[in-house]
């Protein structure tokens, strides 16, 4: 189950992402999408986890939570268009 996770602080790694989600399942990938020109964070990227319970249940306890002085928005990523 892919989640999209925006509203990311600009110093928020994706160690510290696979960590925050690693709290309610297993990650199988965190992908934290970089300005190919500035290398800074776009503040937005996905996180994989293969169990869609933990999936769930990591969406709704990290959804609207206060990170670095950010609410962090996390739902199901849709596909590409």
């Amino acid at each position: 189950m892919k989640l999209y996770v925006s509203n990311i602080s600009f110093h928020t790694t994706e160690t510290d992402l696979k960590e925050m989600f690693s709290r309610f399942g297993i990650v199988q990938s965190v992908n934290l999408i970089v300005d190919k020109l500035t290398g800074k964070t776009k503040r937005f990227g996905f996180v994989e986890m293969p169990s869609e319970p933990e999936a769930v249940t990591a969406m709704e306890k990290l959804n609207n939570k206060e990170i670095e002085g950010r609410m962090l928005s996390v739902t199901f990523a849709r596909g590409r268009r």
